[in-house]
């Protein structure tokens, strides 16, 4: 098994769509009606919006493979690219995401690993993210890591209001 990790440029703007729209499709695809799915697909994932997101300085993509195969990615940003308005001393996980068939094979904690080392590095006191409230496994995840719960807020999926918990850790 030979894993590796490659930071996101332009150039795998394609890659990254798929692996998007793949992911999420997985996860929420049978809690969710398809129009509301594809609504937020279309507006999340389209090539342009995911270029303005790889181009701002604020925000990174990673890409983990698996063997050959793109197994799933992160992103994560920083001062005004945040989600919430947060303090300078945060940083945000905002897409963790893991195809079914790579899960339990410790890419997301691998993931995770390497967002508590980026927010080390730009000297960040706090590491955040939002996670769906019914999202129970990924919740434990969390928790496991030390994560807790620090808020709540509305997600929109179309025109169906969610609500994402807001877990919070602090860095040593």
């Amino acid at each position: 098994m030979m894993t590796t990790i490659k930071k996101c440029t332009l150039t795998d703007v394609h890659d990254l769509q798929t692996i998007s729209v793949e992911t999420f499709t997985e996860t929420f695809k049978e809690h969710n009606l398809p129009e509301h799915l594809n609504a937020y697909l279309e507006k999340a994932y389209n090539l342009k919006q995911l270029q303005q997101e790889i181009a701002n300085p604020s925000s990174q993509f990673f890409l983990v493979y698996f063997n050959e195969d793109i197994a799933g990615y992160l992103k994560v940003n920083t001062d005004e690219a945040q989600t919430e308005a947060m303090d300078d001393d945060s940083f945000e996980v905002e897409r963790i995401y893991v195809k079914r068939k790579f899960q339990k094979h410790g890419l997301g904690k691998l993931l995770l690993n390497m967002a508590f080392e980026l927010a080390l590095e730009q000297k960040k006191k706090k590491i955040w993210l939002g996670v769906w409230e019914d999202n129970e496994n990924a919740i434990a995840f969390y928790q496991k890591k030390g994560f807790v719960q620090t808020g709540a807020h509305s997600f929109f999926m179309g025109e169906d209001e969610q609500t994402d918990l807001i877990m919070t850790k602090t860095l040593q």
